[in-house]
């Protein structure tokens, strides 16, 4: 648009050698006036010095005809010519080229069309169209060789003796035009070239990194590698850069969850397994069986393991509806001291502690305040309690501790249980991992109760690990650091 501005002036540039060229065509009509009411106040020698000293003056040839149209003087045979047409063979390449330019300067722009300068074959008054008027001056203008204008003018003389005729040879026209269209090719020139190099540096910078980005994106959908990584960019600290990143961080996190679906797929199908060929077995058998007792413990057999699927089926469904529904949950203001002390209250009405004590401190009023979906909070410390009571003896005590630190909420929950040894406490958070205390019946639990709580406390940008008992005790102490709620 630049470029098409600048190139805008050359039509400006026309339009100024055409009102150049009119002027000088009016300044010719007055000059020719002036010098033909000056000649008709004189004799005939009177005559030939006021042409030789008006030619001069104007550096015009003055031809004077009389009333036969028979060229009587002429200023160039009185005196040296005062311009002279120039053989354009005889000029440098540059004038050439020059001349090349305006050529096709002048079709770009559609300039009018003027017509080449000739000297008639006999220098009579009837040969010059300028002299056909007998009242006022005539002017028109023409090229000589060098497309120069040749400026004409012609009128009768006032005193009817003849007529009279102007011609010049109008270079500083040309000059003007050609140097200031020289100035304005420059600029497009300039401007062409910082245009250049402004859209190679732009496809240095944007053009081609966002095709990077674009390629490497296509091949992560294509998924034809899980080693594909989008280009993060570090050293830009522009929007491609954050956009990179952002594109990075989201194909780690969408890899990250196809290798947790088809790893979560492979422990399901895994785990259904067991329980399904128990169940196989336990019906061929009953096929076999015709002793009533081994039958109805064959039919025992069978009823757990269906429990056991049902479990299975609803801690996995659980399982894998957690991430998308925290992706979609309303987060809301949570006291959770409140919400403990009703779980806590829940749990003594359903006898869900089976002789184990619970200990509560519970903090003031909206001082353990979070920003959460209170449902899926709740079944975090649900599934914990559960665990800890699982695992105390009879007449344990499981304390739970809820207290700000900083921006953050913290609670505990620790047993009197066997507790956790260190290299196991990363691994039960893992899906379908399951250790259960001696005397618990198999199939029980599916494995998915600490993992279920991991997945919503990191929702909720928290952290859940397995710490030792303060004391040297024995026993699990569970830490869960939760972003406290602002204003």
């Amino acid at each position: 648009m630049a470029i098409a501005l600048l190139a805008g002036g050359l039509f400006y540039l026309n339009n100024y050698r055409d009102r150049l060229t009119e002027e000088r065509l009016a300044q010719a009509r007055m000059q020719l006036t002036i010098v033909a009411d000056a000649l008709s106040t004189g004799d005939s020698e009177q005559r030939n010095t006021l042409v030789r000293q008006f030619s001069e003056h104007l550096s015009a040839r003055l031809r004077l005809y009389d009333p036969d149209g028979t060229k009587i003087v002429d200023s160039f045979t009185l005196a040296e010519p005062t311009y002279q047409f120039i053989d354009p063979e005889t000029e440098p390449l540059r004038k050439d080229a020059a001349r090349i330019l305006d050529r096709t300067i002048e079709s770009f722009v559609f300039s009018k069309k003027i017509p080449d300068f000739r000297e008639p074959s006999r220098d009579v008054a009837d040969q010059w169209p300028e002299l056909a008027s007998t009242q006022t001056a005539v002017s028109s203008v023409s090229f000589a060789p060098d497309r120069t204008p040749v400026i004409t003018a012609g009128k009768v003389l006032p005193d009817g003796t003849g007529s009279i005729l102007l011609t010049a040879n109008a270079r500083d026209i040309t000059r003007i035009v050609r140097a200031e269209r020289s100035s304005v090719l420059i600029v497009i020139l300039c401007a062409a070239a910082v245009s250049i190099l402004l859209s190679l540096f732009l496809a240095r910078t944007i053009v081609r990194p966002i095709r990077k980005l674009a390629t490497a994106a296509l091949r992560v959908r294509m998924g034809r590698s899980d080693e594909i990584a989008i280009p993060r960019m570090p050293g830009r600290r522009d929007e491609i850069g954050q956009l990179s990143r952002a594109l990075s961080d989201m194909s780690g996190a969408l890899r990250h969850r196809i290798n947790a679906t088809e790893a979560f797929a492979a422990d399901v199908s895994h785990e259904i397994k067991n329980p399904l060929a128990s169940l196989r077995s336990a019906l061929e058998g009953l096929e076999r069986v015709d002793d009533p007792g081994l039958q109805k413990q064959l039919l025992d057999v069978a009823n757990d393991d269906v429990r056991r699927i049902d479990r299975l089926i609803n801690d996995i469904s659980d399982a894998s509806r957690v991430d998308a529904e925290l992706a979609r949950a309303q987060f809301d203001p949570i006291d959770i001291g409140k919400m403990l002390e009703q779980l806590l209250a829940a749990r003594e009405q359903r006898t869900s502690n089976q002789g184990v004590n619970i200990a509560f401190a519970r903090p003031g009023k909206d001082v353990a305040r979070v920003m959460g979906d209170g449902d899926r909070l709740e079944r975090v410390f649900s599934n914990l309690l559960d665990n800890a009571v699982s695992f105390s003896p009879d007449g344990g005590l499981v304390e739970i501790l809820a207290t700000p630190d900083g921006d953050e909420i913290i609670i505990h929950v620790e047993d009197e249980g066997p507790g956790i040894h260190p290299d196991q406490r990363e691994q039960v958070f893992q899906r379908f991992h399951s250790d259960r205390p001696d005397g618990e019946a198999f199939g029980r639990h599916s494995g998915l109760g600490l993992a279920i709580a991991k997945t919503i406390v990191e929702g909720h940008q928290g952290t859940i690990r397995i710490l030792d008992r303060p004391g040297g005790k024995s026993g699990a102490f569970f830490e869960v650091r939760l972003p406290k709620a602002t204003g």
